[in-house]
């Protein structure tokens, strides 16, 4: 696909070997290039002719197009526009209007949403930042004592749009009434050439959104692309500003970056631009002060957990985000876990305040929703729980909602190297085991070699003395 690329370039552009005197936008007509209505939802070519059809300018955005040339199974179809918001909302019946910061409508096609915002212009860089008590209300341009945007409803047109993005590979437009491609800002060139390349300033660009940082390093992971060296070059020195990012946002990018299929790659991308310590502090001071354990190296822990989600959502299985989160921050739990009990702590009122701590610190920096806190700390808790296996337990914890996910965590324990005395195998067995097999295996365990509590014994009840008078026994 990628060839075939240089070879639309080479032909959109005759002075190819010199950018700087090229003038944009590069348009390529249908005849140059594969894009096809039948590569695009089908929702989101409605929303582009019906936009049409009311009179405006309307253009498929970003991702989409980028994907599609570098061969790329495209998900989000984005729709740029000169109508307003409240325009756009009041042609579609079934949209709704989003967002303060960025003024945007999702019009909705079942569980598809085609988000559609309006071209955007450089807000005013000047006179617009705004102080921690000063209200935004009624406008739309702000900036925070940081330089950071915290508002951007300028809008203005295609071309300012193009200039107001981020990468030059996400400046490509699709006009549907021609089916060209316009390229603002040179993106094509920097697909065939595998580079990810900031528009603008790099230092001016993070400043206004300290985000496009880790947009950089999410590209790199997923496409396989090279930061460019001016856009790489400021990374960490302004790593720092992502401290000023709210923490809610931070969860769903850590979800992007660690969560599509590249999670090993763009992990050591972060920590070789200095970004990770900002998403996962705990981890990061944990992993720098090189602590291990001999049942526990917490760096390969973090790697097979990511390899294993790698693999499941290469094969397109789907993998909870809780899971996820529970992986970074279980070696942060094991640390505390055993400062705890070192203070006398007993095991289990030192597992709950390990993971109460961890997850307090973590809040800080990415926030963590209680819908995926508290199956975290299921999972955690069931590490404890799944070498109990004798009696009722083992089917008891079998029909725990959180099994399966508990029994996929302890297996990454084992992969890592972890020694659980083959605990992996011996759940593998009892969960496809019949009834039968599965009392057998019970009794096949050496409750004291591999469960050092064992049963309890029942103490017998002691009989409570009546002061009621006692009968006499009839006598015989």
């Amino acid at each position: 696909m990628l060839t075939g690329l240089k070879s639309l370039v080479r032909k959109a552009t005759s002075i190819f070997a010199s950018p700087k005197a090229q003038t944009y936008p590069i348009i390529i007509p249908r005849s140059d290039h594969s894009l096809s209505r039948q590569n695009l939802s089908p929702n989101a070519v409605k929303v582009l002719y019906r936009l049409n059809k009311a009179g405006f300018d309307a253009y498929l955005v970003g991702g989409c197009i980028r994907d599609h040339l570098i061969g790329v199974d495209a998900k989000d179809f984005d729709v740029v526009t000169n109508a307003t918001p409240e325009e756009i909302h009041d042609l579609f019946s079934n949209s709704r209007l989003i967002g303060r910061r960025f003024r945007l409508v999702h019009v909705t096609f079942g569980r598809e949403i085609i988000e559609v915002s309006t071209f955007r212009a450089p807000s005013a860089q000047e006179d617009s930042a705004s102080k921690p008590q000063e209200s935004l209300k009624g406008k739309d341009s702000a900036r925070s004592a940081h330089g950071i945007v915290l508002r951007d409803n300028v809008y203005g047109s295609i071309e300012e749009d193009a200039e107001r993005r981020d990468f030059t590979f996400n400046a490509l437009y699709y006009n549907v009434q021609d089916f060209s491609i316009h390229d603002y800002c040179g993106g094509l060139e920097d697909i065939a050439n595998k580079k990810i390349r900031i528009i603008g300033d790099a230092r001016q660009r993070y400043q206004e959104d300290p985000v496009r940082m880790l947009r950089a390093i999410r590209f790199a992971g997923k496409l396989g692309f090279d930061i460019d060296e001016e856009t790489a070059a400021p990374i960490k020195e302004m790593a720092h500003l992502l401290d000023h990012i709210p923490p809610a946002r931070l969860f769903e990018e850590v979800l992007k970056l660690l969560g599509s299929g590249n999670g090993i790659k763009t992990f050591h991308l972060l920590r070789q631009y200095g970004l990770f310590k900002y998403l996962f502090p705990d981890t990061e001071a944990l992993l720098v002060s090189g602590w291990k354990r001999d049942d526990l190296n917490p760096e390969a822990f973090i790697l097979q957990g990511l390899e294993n989600t790698d693999k499941r959502l290469q094969t397109g299985k789907t993998t909870a985000p809780y899971f996820l989160y529970a992986v970074m921050l279980w070696p942060s739990v094991v640390l505390r876990h055993e400062e705890f009990q070192s203070q006398g702590m007993p095991a289990t009122p030192a597992l709950h305040q390990a993971a109460s701590m961890v997850l307090d610190n973590q809040v800080a920096s990415t926030a963590i929703p209680r819908r995926f806190s508290t199956p975290m700390r299921e999972i955690w808790d069931m590490q404890f729980r799944l070498p109990k296996r004798y009696g009722k337990r083992a089917f008891v914890l079998l029909d725990h909602p959180r099994f399966r996910a508990a029994f996929d965590f302890l297996l990454i324990r084992e992969l890592s190297g972890t020694e659980l005395g083959g605990l992996g195998a011996w759940w593998e067995s009892f969960q496809f085991a019949n009834e039968n097999e599965q009392r057998e295996l019970i009794k096949s365990i050496d409750l004291r070699a591999n469960d050092k509590e064992g049963p309890k014994k029942r103490r017998p009840r002691r009989r409570k003395k009546s002061n009621a008078p006692q009968r006499e026994t009839p006598e015989e």
